[in-house]
């Protein structure tokens, strides 16, 4: 079924990979960003949807500086929480879905588990407060939802942490990485491939939506450096030892339960999509190709 799709947030790294996946299912995709239109202004939003009629909305704009939305707290709430309350208010007027994108940061990291979909959320950062805001927003403003929650992702369109760790690599003797910090890396082109599932199916709900497989900061990082055949040392630390403005969750991967569930395929082992990430960025060593 070929739809028209507006997403909100199309030149970061998911809102990419999504339109060149929408694109190549032959949906009608159409892009915005702030400087076409400011989802925190509800007549815009209002405006621009009712001109436009997508069949479905995707949301991928989002405040995610971590650290930044300690301090800069207004611009977190209003991009994280009021510009999903007004997409959320044009999908309940014009009767059309949303689907919002959320992280694991609504959750506090202290669980032994993974977290399932219906796990109580408790963020400790303000990043983490406006997503969980955001959550609630859509939920309550619309019954046509999906909201899909990630973590650790990378793609080739943007800023990254395997791109940081490879030229990180070049500039220095050893690299010293968080070993007691889990999850799972996840690709947005990957994730870009769920967004299309879901958008199509009438399957509303909350999703977790990550590579299969956990790790730390610390082993990604020596996976990377392994596949780019990089030989530099990696030290582990451990939070305390590094430092940030804002609270990380210590332990957040998220259980894609509710994709199984409803009869949706589990993502891909996170070392798989590493490589082919690595080997589409021409950072895959030859000896890993061979």
């Amino acid at each position: 079924m070929k739809m028209k799709v507006l997403v909100a947030g199309h030149r970061g790294m998911l809102g990419t990979d999504l339109m060149e996946r929408l694109r190549a299912e032959e949906h009608e995709a159409e892009g915005v960003d702030i400087d076409e239109l400011d989802i925190c202004d509800l007549e815009a939003v209002l405006q621009a949807v009712g001109e436009r009629k997508p069949e479905v909305i995707v949301n991928c704009a989002a405040y995610t500086n971590v650290d930044a939305c300690e301090t800069d707290v207004d611009a977190a709430y209003r991009i994280n929480a009021v510009g999903p309350k007004n997409l959320a208010i044009a999908s309940n007027i014009y009767h059309i879905p949303l689907l919002h994108i959320s992280t694991d940061y609504v959750f506090d990291g202290e669980s032994d588990l993974p977290y399932l979909e219906g796990d109580v959320p408790k963020p400790q950062s303000v990043y983490g407060k406006s997503k969980l805001f955001g959550e609630d927003n859509v939920r309550s403003l619309t019954n046509q939802y999906f909201i899909l929650r990630t973590q650790w992702l990378y793609g080739r369109h943007g800023k990254n942490f395997v791109k940081t760790m490879l030229a990180l690599a070049k500039t220095n003797e050893f690299l010293t990485v968080v070993n007691d910090q889990y999850g799972s890396p996840t690709y947005t082109k990957d994730l870009a491939g769920v967004i299309a599932r879901l958008i199509v199916s009438k399957a509303y709900g909350t999703y977790h939506a990550t590579n299969a497989g956990v790790c730390t900061w610390y082993t990604f990082t020596r996976q990377i450096m392994e596949m780019a055949g990089l030989d530099i040392e990696v030290r582990p630390c451990t939070t305390a030892e590094f430092p940030r403005p804002a609270p990380r969750p210590k332990y957040a991967p998220l259980a894609n339960y509710n994709l199984l569930l409803c009869g949706f395929p589990g993502l891909r082992p996170w070392v798989e999509a590493l490589h082919e990430y690595l080997e589409e960025e021409g950072a895959l060593s030859y000896f890993t190709k061979h």
